[in-house]
């Protein structure tokens, strides 16, 4: 929480920033910078000191240019006692949406805040609300976790029970059989379709049901969990029941208990319609729904359908019950990553760069995240017009454009990313006239001395219109990326090969280079990650000579259309790697 605080004060250069959680009696500063004591060592503010309140009470951002002269603020204490003249506040928030707090920055002088600082302070606050999303996620595993072990003692109690029924019975065997396989089996899963999959074969040996399937409760409904690899009738026809519908399933849902429907009369007498004719076309005749329990709350319902009669009797509904402790376990633990790996997603999409519009040059990305949701990548782009250096610079203004991978496939990547991606802006905007080598320096001496373990690769460069034609240069510096591509428009595509080595902290201060290329109206320009051409088994000199085929084809096709074109061709089916893929082409001269 510190350091989101001081990337505050450092991109927005303001003497104070903090990390706000109000709640009723105080607010709290788990982050903070530049706050003088007594305050900075309680780590808490009085509530009649807070102006951070106002952002939680509306749910919306308070920027102030001077509190001194804003009716609701200039009684407020903190205008003496923190010094606090002008604020800006953006809201943080959990999963749900709902405001805990504020990411705040403080001058002490009157302060007119600029449209890019505020972006800059909001794309911060998603990525603060995200690491408060993760810690209250952890809290949340460390109580499952508890529950876990509880559940393993229960497992090895279960074993036990199991010896003595083998003991009793050959019949007891496969009850036994069931919940070591289910202890075993659904230990290590991960998602809610793993847990699925696993369901498939885990009662084979019980009574030897035609059917098992898997709902997860909603607010107001069950959901059924599809079988990620066989086309289940079931599953197409019902996948989502309303809570008050007169099914088995639901009942179990609503009375919290084992639901058994011995046979079509008793389906008959108690349930819809609509339930005995659904039970009738799947050909079910026994059904028994077990409530699915998590630490909490209850997590869903687990199925059980035969196609003829069976007498399910006490030891079995016993194991049974004891089976569906270990599934819910299951259930809760992949509920628990998918969120995690939902959040992940979220906040790597929330730090992907809206492209700019305009009028003078086309520009199109396309983002392909990894097939495998536990690896949230590092990979971004971003593109940005600059400001005009003269007035003579005319209607066409320069843009900056950037491609870049960070190493690393957890959240971590994709934090250190939105990092990266906002000093490298900051380091270009504060560097006229924008050269993108004097850029990457500037990243690499502030790499060299931050608590930020960043290294990646990078292509980062400036589009210029010519003064006296309708062409464009190209200036770029290459952090050890992948060589950009450019096609001019008679179809030739050469390789920028040219690069200096990646950046990494370790390496320290390293004085970038960069170089230049005209571009003709028409050309395009093309910029990729390595997801895109490095794979296992795959040549990538090879990939890389078809990617320079493709563009040669294609490449007078709308940039949109040509991105999906080489992504279909080149990207695997099922990424080991997130792709980015970055395309701008400068204006065609119209015909007399």
């Amino acid at each position: 929480m510190d350091r989101f605080a001081r990337l505050v004060s450092r991109a927005l250069t303001v003497p104070v920033a903090f990390v706000s959680l109000v709640e009723e009696n105080q607010e709290i500063l788990p982050g903070l910078f530049g706050l003088p004591e007594p305050w900075a060592g309680r780590r808490a503010l009085p509530v009649s000191h807070s102006l951070c309140r106002y952002v939680v009470v509306s749910g919306q951002p308070l920027v102030v240019p001077d509190a001194r002269a804003d009716d609701r603020l200039r009684t407020n204490p903190a205008i003496e006692d923190l010094a606090i003249v002008a604020y800006a506040g953006m809201p943080l928030t959990d999963g749900d949406g709902l405001v805990l707090g504020s990411l705040c920055a403080i001058d002490h002088e009157p302060r007119t805040w600029n449209e890019g600082e505020l972006r800059d302070l909001e794309d911060l606050a998603a990525a603060c609300s995200a690491e408060l999303c993760l810690r209250i996620l952890s809290a949340q595993s460390r109580s499952a976790q508890e529950v876990l072990e509880t559940a393993r003692a229960a497992a090895d109690r279960a074993r036990n029970d199991a010896q003595r029924l083998e003991q009793e019975a050959q019949a007891g065997m496969d009850h036994a059989e069931l919940l070591l396989r289910a202890s075993e089996e659904l230990a290590q899963t991960s998602g809610l379709e793993d847990v699925r999959r696993r369901l498939r074969d885990l009662f084979v040996g019980v009574g030897k049901p035609s059917y098992v399937g898997l709902l997860v409760a909603g607010e107001d409904e069950l959901h059924r969990v599809p079988d990620p690899d066989i086309a289940h009738a079931v599953e197409r026809e019902v996948l989502t029941l309303p809570a008050d519908a007169a099914f088995p399933s639901t009942q179990a849902m609503r009375e919290r208990r084992m639901v058994f429907v011995p046979d079509r009369e008793a389906m008959v007498a108690d349930y819809s319609p609509e339930a005995v004719g659904f039970f009738d076309r799947m050909g079910f005749t026994t059904v028994l729904c077990l409530p699915l329990w998590g630490s909490r709350v209850l997590l869903g319902v687990l199925a059980i359908c035969w196609d003829k009669r069976h007498e399910v009797g006490v030891t079995e509904r016993a194991t049974l019950t004891a089976a569906s402790g270990y599934i819910a376990q299951a259930v809760e633990r992949a509920l628990y990553l998918d969120e995690r790996i939902s959040v992940a997603r979220e906040l790597q999409a929330a730090m992907l760069t809206d492209l700019p519009l305009t009028d003078h040059v086309e520009i199109s990305a396309l983002y392909q995240p990894a097939a495998d949701d536990h690896m949230i990548g590092g990979d971004w782009y971003d593109a940005y017009h600059l400001p005009r250096v003269s007035a003579s610079d005319g209607e066409r203004t320069a843009l900056m454009v950037t491609v870049g991978d960070i190493t690393g496939h957890d959240m971590h990547a994709a934090t250190i990313m939105g990092q990266i991606r906002s000093m490298l802006r900051q380091a270009t905007l504060d560097h006229p006239p924008y050269s993108p080598a004097t850029a990457l320096t500037a990243l690499d001496a502030a790499c060299s001395v931050l608590p930020i373990e960043a290294g990646g690769t990078l292509v980062h460069a400036r589009l210029d219109p010519a003064d006296d034609s309708p062409d464009w240069t190209l200036t770029w510096s290459n952090a050890g990326h992948p060589p950009p591509l450019i096609r001019t428009p008679d179809g030739h595509v050469a390789q920028l090969v040219e690069h200096d080595i990646l950046f990494h902290r370790s390496l320290g201060p390293y004085n970038r280079t960069e170089h230049q290329r005209r571009l003709l109206p028409g050309s395009t320009l093309l910029l990729y990650t390595d997801g895109l051409v490095e794979r296992r088994r795959h040549d990538m000199h090879a990939t890389v000579a078809q990617l320079v085929a493709l563009l040669a084809r294609h490449g007078d096709r709308p940039l949109d259309d040509l991105l999906h074109r080489i992504s279909n061709r080149l990207a695997d089916p099922s990424p080991e790697d997130d792709v980015v893929l970055l395309a701008v082409r400068t204006p065609v001269i119209a015909q007399r």
